[in-house]
């Protein structure tokens, strides 16, 4: 048996060659890291002299040999004859009689003491699969609820066979894999019940952005392959690594997906018809499918797991329904982002046209090129290169025309399904989890796929310009001020913590607000009276929040995930939130927002920021905020949160914001936190020593301090001319506050637009003294780079 079949027990990653990385990874988990608390169902796996044997002894090697000379794998006709030949030819040849044997022996030993109901999944281990620089990313078969020897051991040939899948052909000669080098090893492992409760794909790293201090996780009910192969779109987590390790609360973002439809077993005992999709309940589908405290479970076993590898890794899991275990199903090196450099391409629309689908963005990219749908595997030979691919959901069969494609578009799967993992390692924009594609879109219309503007991705009508920059981050010049980032969407904050930084220093809360809450904040607080009055609107109250327990908590943990996850990217370096400032005008666009805000002449100077939060009607709203940002900064432990209050009229106002906070449990000085104020009002600059004995510095907000500077509306196109930041009384109340900052020892930066859209204003800040700039993301890398060499000239 030591030659043809080995026990995960006694396998490791020194026996890729002989069981291929996916059974030599369960081998290395069992045998090193079960000890330690990750959980890998037992099994056995065939070595790869076990595959040449049965290939060998019954003539299939030569047969396969010869099929396959001369093959041109870009006609996909002649691809599929050829594969599908070769398939049956190995399915139908009965193992050799000592093989089998040894078969038999080592599958009564895994099943003993088990019962009747046991059953097992067969899965492929490919002796090149899942290397460092090599993603075969399912191009085999996985057969689950397999019953009995003799369906185990048909499973093994089916899976055998699919060496020979049209797909797995197309790669091996795509990466100049020798056909023949390749064996394959049948990994045969106990199921867990993840049909009565939840599987999916967890990550070490972020897959789209590359950063490595949070845990990737998606789960939906059902057996993992619908994960996989993108046929749900699943629920997602990220959980902070650092926090983990702390033993605090980690998980910085929870995203309900549609979980439309889960994986079953059936009750047929065919190998290949043993599972099925059924619909989820939908009362299910508005719920998460783990609990925090499952999520976080997961995260430390794959924190185990990258550890012990060394290296970011991809991870299948799965929740057994019945013991309530969860369990490592597979592990393997993550390759995309893993092989990433330190060079930052951005890609950015020159103008955008019609929207007609949008769903979850994959590659921050952008394509475009005609549309080609295709429902049916048979009609992969019309796909011309250039093409935009259209699919319900990319199978792994697709993968002979994927690399030929421009973009690829999904009706269904998530950001760990095929269509993500092969899109990711072509490096073309995908965006998946459309929900309507396919009828949306017909074959030859031109359209731009974009994945570059953020978690969520669009397809745009027409080919839209756009253009792409590249920017090297290893290093960069020292200046005399920090260059700090402007950050208002969570989604984002990953990849923008890849450009230089020193932190975040506008955070804007309204934005997390209107993202992650959508629902005026009163609409929550008084969810009872509104189902008496306005019970169609409370109804779509009740849907959003389905996931949370309650609608407190809805919005507190929500806008906390937002904040958490900007901190987390930028961590250690400080991150400045600042409180909401929506106008009444902007507060009215959210769910139910017109039924609590007042009808103000000119917003733009009414009822917003600190006045807003000392107002009684405000008071329960702005302790919701308080709760979410003391529950970042105390509970998560990410002390480097600091606040910033806007609009501030008086010195009386800035203490009473003051006090309130401490109220709330934020105080000033206490466990190190920061309150910094918005200069933006002309009073500010005026007596800024005033203001100054209650905050612990300036931000100044250039475009509220211009507007009211000159006297105009910079929301009326009537005299948008005026607005120039450069003018010179706007430049006085710049200096003014600067200069008093600087006396009295504490912190002054700007984060108005003024030095992303004017790079003299940057280098007249710069001469000022100012401590930092808080930038547009797009604007950082060339805004330091040129105030570097205008450094450089003053100091010779």
């Amino acid at each position: 048996m030591a030659q043809s079949i080995r026990p995960f027990s006694q396998l490791g990653m020194s026996d890729l060659e002989q069981v291929g990385g996916k059974n030599a990874s369960l081998g290395e988990m069992v045998s090193n890291l079960t000890r330690l608390g990750v959980q890998v169902p037992d099994g056995f796996a065939t070595t790869a002299e076990a595959y040449r044997e049965f290939l060998g002894a019954t003539g299939l090697a030569e047969r396969i040999e010869q099929r396959l000379q001369g093959l041109d794998t870009e006609d996909t006709l002649a691809l599929a004859a050829a594969g599908r030949e070769i398939r049956e030819l190995v399915v139908d040849q009965p193992f050799p009689e000592s093989l089998e044997a040894d078969i038999r022996t080592a599958y009564e030993e895994l099943a003993a003491g088990s019962g009747d109901e046991a059953s097992f999944a067969v899965r492929s281990s490919a002796t090149a699969e899942d290397l460092p620089d090599a993603s075969f990313a399912g191009q085999q078969e996985t057969f689950l609820n397999v019953r009995g020897i003799d369906d185990v051991l048909l499973a093994i040939r089916e899976v055998f066979a699919s060496l020979y899948n049209d797909r797995a052909i197309a790669y091996r000669v795509h990466h100049d894999f020798d056909h023949a080098a390749v064996a394959l090893s049948a990994g045969v492992q106990k199921m867990v019940r993840s049909d009565l409760g939840a599987s999916g794909v967890m990550f070490t790293v972020d897959t789209e952005s590359g950063f490595d201090q949070a845990v990737f996780i998606t789960s939906a009910y059902g057996l993992g392959e619908g994960v996989v192969q993108g046929a749900v779109n699943p629920d997602e987590f990220y959980v902070y690594k650092p926090g983990l390790r702390e033993g605090r609360p980690a998980i910085l973002t929870r995203k309900v997906g549609e979980k439309a439809t889960k994986m079953v077993y059936t009750q047929e005992t065919t190998v290949g018809r043993t599972v099925e999709f059924v619909d989820v309940d939908p009362a299910e589908r508005g719920r998460l499918s783990l609990t925090d405290q499952q999520v976080e479970d997961l995260a430390r076993q794959a924190l185990l797991i990258e550890e012990h590898y060394g290296r970011p890794m991809d991870i299948e899991w799965g929740l057994d329904g019945a013991d309530g275990g969860l369990y490592i199903l597979q592990a393997r090196p993550e390759t995309v982002q893993s092989r990433a450099g330190n060079t930052v391409e951005k890609y950015r629309l020159s103008s955008r046209g019609a929207v007609r689908a949008e769903g979850r963005a994959i590659g921050a990219r952008i394509g475009s090129g005609a549309v080609r749908v295709l429902d049916q595997i048979d009609r992969m030979h019309e796909f011309q290169p250039g093409e935009v691919l259209v699919a319900d959901m990319t199978d792994p069969d697709w993968e002979p025309i994927m690399k030929r494609a421009s973009a690829i578009v999904t009706n269904r799967g998530g950001r760990t399904c095929h269509a993500a993992i092969i899109a990711r390692e072509l490096g073309i924009p995908a965006v998946v989890g459309t929900g309507s594609a396919t009828s949306t879109l017909a074959d030859g219309e031109e359209v731009t796929v974009s994945a570059a503007e953020g978690d969520t991705g669009y397809v745009y009508d027409g080919l839209l310009d756009f253009t792409v920059s590249s920017s090297e981050v290893d290093s960069m010049p020292q200046l005399p001020t920090k260059i700090m980032m402007n950050v208002g969407n969570p989604e984002q904050a990953f990849g923008f913590s890849r450009l230089p930084h020193a932190g975040v220093g506008l955070a804007r809360l309204e934005f997390i607000v209107n993202r992650q809450i959508g629902i005026h904040p009163r609409a929550l607080l008084e969810l009872e009276r509104l189902e008496a009055k306005h019970p169609e609107i409370a109804a779509e109250v009740r849907t959003r929040i389905a996931a949370y327990d309650s609608p407190r908590d809805f919005f507190v943990q929500r806008v906390a995930e937002g904040v958490a996850t900007i901190a987390a990217a930028f961590a250690p370096e400080p991150v400045i939130v600042r409180m909401s400032d929506f106008k009444s005008n902007e507060y009215a666009n959210l769910l139910a927002g017109t039924l609590f805000e007042p009808e103000e002449e000119n917003p733009m100077i009414g009822y917003r920021g600190a006045g807003r939060y000392l107002s009684e009607d405000f008071a329960d709203c702005f302790a919701l905020e308080c709760e979410a940002l003391r529950y970042v900064r105390e509970d998560m432990g990410l002390s480097n949160v600091k606040l910033m209050i806007p609009f501030v009229r008086t010195p009386a106002e800035g203490k009473g914001v003051i006090d309130l906070l401490a109220t709330h449990g934020l105080e000033r000085g206490t466990n190190g936190l920061e309150v910094i104020m918005m200069c933006e009002i002309p009073s500010n600059a005026a007596t800024p020593e005033l203001f100054l004995e209650h905050f612990d510095g300036f931000s100044i907000g250039s475009n509220d301090m211009t507007q009211l500077t000159l006297g105009l509306d910079r929301d009326s196109a009537l005299v948008a001319d005026a607005f120039d930041e450069r003018d010179p009384a706007v430049k006085f109340m710049l200096s003014r506050a600067i200069e008093a900052c600087r006396a009295a020892g504490k912190y002054v930066g700007i984060c108005g637009q003024g030095p992303s859209d004017h790079p003299d204003l940057a280098e007249w800040l710069l001469e000022q003294g100012i401590a930092s700039m808080s930038l547009n993301p797009d604007t950082v890398v060339d805004t330091w780079l040129r105030l570097a060499t205008l450094s450089g000239r003053e100091s010779a």
